[in-house]
């Protein structure tokens, strides 16, 4: 018995939804590298970037609270889905969740897991980079949020419908953790 937002395995097309993962994943990759050009030519004239350490870390920490009221949204959605649904009131131990709560809880999963990484990484990044550079945070938080909405919005519509806001959410962690263990090194070597 599958419930109406699963499709079930024998009826997934592997190819298709292959290439809509990779089809997103380019298309974030882009749109990512294009914000963080933009970002960094154009905020600069809008927003006075920290120098000082404490600074970018204190910039880094309110960025990162903008990305744990996503979680907080989500843990409000279980919540309030649960109050108010008789299938779903006695908790998780009562038995599996309805349809609609089993969504909001992979949603608060994923979106924890996501704002983890992306915290450590702005934390991380700013005590390594100063002024102009940490444009590429404000963007990582934009896109984080884009994200969020897009993979909860597509979720019933299995991978297809989550890929692009999964992509949006992730791609700064992705490029963002390289970057930091290069400049990691490179400060490492030159001091």
């Amino acid at each position: 018995m599958s419930q109406g937002y699963k499709t079930p395995p024998d009826q997934i097309d592997m190819q298709r939804a292959e290439h809509k993962i990779r089809s997103a994943g380019a298309l974030g990759f882009v749109l990512f590298g294009m914000a963080v050009g933009a970002a960094y030519w154009l905020l600069p004239v809008f927003i006075a970037f920290p120098v000082e350490l404490g600074e970018r870390l204190a910039f880094a920490a309110r960025a990162g609270a903008v990305v744990l009221f996503c979680v907080l949204v989500g843990v409000g959605l279980v919540s309030t889905t649960r109050r108010f649904s008789p299938e779903d009131i006695g908790g998780s131990a009562a038995g599996p969740p309805s349809e609609r709560l089993a969504i909001y809880v992979a949603f608060l999963q994923n979106t924890l897991e996501q704002a983890v990484l992306a915290v450590g990484f702005y934390v991380a990044y700013a005590s390594l980079v100063a002024g102009a550079w940490l444009s590429l945070i404000p963007v990582s938080v934009a896109f984080f949020i884009v994200g969020r909405v897009l993979f909860l919005r597509g979720y019933r519509q299995g991978v297809e419908g989550r890929a692009l806001g999964m992509v949006l959410t992730m791609t700064p962690a992705i490029v963002g953790y390289p970057v930091v263990f290069i400049l990691i090194l490179t400060n490492a070597i030159t001091t």
